[in-house]
C-alpha cells in the first residue's frame, strides 16, 4: 500500500483528548447559554409585570365632602327620605372630611326643621302599627333610630292595644277561643313576638266573637 492512497493510522488518544475538550467547551457554552436564556426570561417577565402594573388604571377615589358640597349632599339625602338626627349624622359622615362639621350641619338642619326627629318618630309609629306591631316592638324601633319614645308617647297611649292584638289573633287563628293549652301557648308566643304586653294578649285570646 502506498502512503498517497491511504491515510496514516488515526491517533485515538489524541482524538479522545481533543473530543473530550471540545465536548466540555460545548457543554459549558450551552450551560452559559441556558443561564443567559433564563436570565433573559426573568428580566422579560419582570418587565411584563411592571408594564401591567403601569397600564392598570388606579381606582378612583371620590374626594371627601366639605362646605357647600356637604350641605348640598345633605339636602339631597333628606329629599329622598326622612332621617333621625343620629342616622343622618352617620350617613353624612361616610362621605365627609370632618365629622364635627357634619354634627354642626345636622344641628342647623334640625333647627331649620329640614330634619325632624318628631316627624321620624311619628312616621315610625304609623308604619309599625300598619305592620301589626305592638307597643314593645314600636319602642324598640324608636330606640334603634335613637329616637326618644316621649316624642310619640301621647300617640302610644291613645292606641287601643287590646283591640290591635285581638284583630291580629283573629286574622291568624280565627274567632274561636281555643281550650287547647298548646294552641293557646302558640297564640301567646305569636302576640308576644309582635310586641304586645301580656295583659292585652290574654284579653285578646280569650275574647269571644260576640263581645
Amino acid at each position: 500500500m502506498s502512503d498517497s492512497k491511504f491515510p496514516k493510522m488515526l491517533d485515538y488518544e489524541k482524538l479522545k483528548q481533543q473530543f473530550g475538550q471540545n465536548q466540555t467547551e460545548h457543554t459549558s457554552y450551552h450551560q452559559n447559554g441556558k443561564e443567559n436564556e433564563l436570565h433573559t426570561e426573568i428580566v422579560n417577565e419582570n418587565d411584563a409585570l411592571d408594564f401591567k402594573n403601569e397600564s392598570k388604571p388606579k381606582e378612583y377615589q371620590r374626594p371627601l365632602l366639605t362646605g357647600s358640597r356637604l350641605r348640598s349632599y345633605a339636602f339631597a339625602v333628606l329629599t329622598r327620605k326622612e332621617y333621625s338626627k343620629a342616622d343622618l349624622i352617620e350617613k353624612l359622615a361616610l362621605y365627609a372630611a370632618d365629622r364635627d362639621e357634619v354634627i354642626t350641619l345636622v344641628d342647623e338642619l334640625a333647627r331649620e326643621n329640614y330634619q325632624s326627629d318628631q316627624r321620624v318618630a311619628e312616621m315610625t309609629l304609623r308604619s309599625q302599627v300598619r305592620k301589626g306591631k305592638g307597643p314593645n316592638r314600636i319602642k324598640l324601633a324608636l330606640r334603634t333610630k335613637q329616637l326618644d319614645k316621649t316624642l310619640v308617647e301621647e300617640d302610644l297611649n291613645e292606641i287601643n292595644w287590646y283591640e290591635q292584638a285581638y284583630q291580629l289573633k283573629v286574622k291568624k287563628y280565627g274567632t274561636d277561643v281555643s281550650k287547647d293549652p298548646k294552641l293557646k301557648a302558640k297564640q301567646i308566643r305569636f302576640l308576644q313576638y309582635r310586641g304586645f304586653d301580656m295583659d292585652s294578649i290574654m284579653k285578646a285570646i280569650t275574647r269571644k266573637e260576640e263581645e
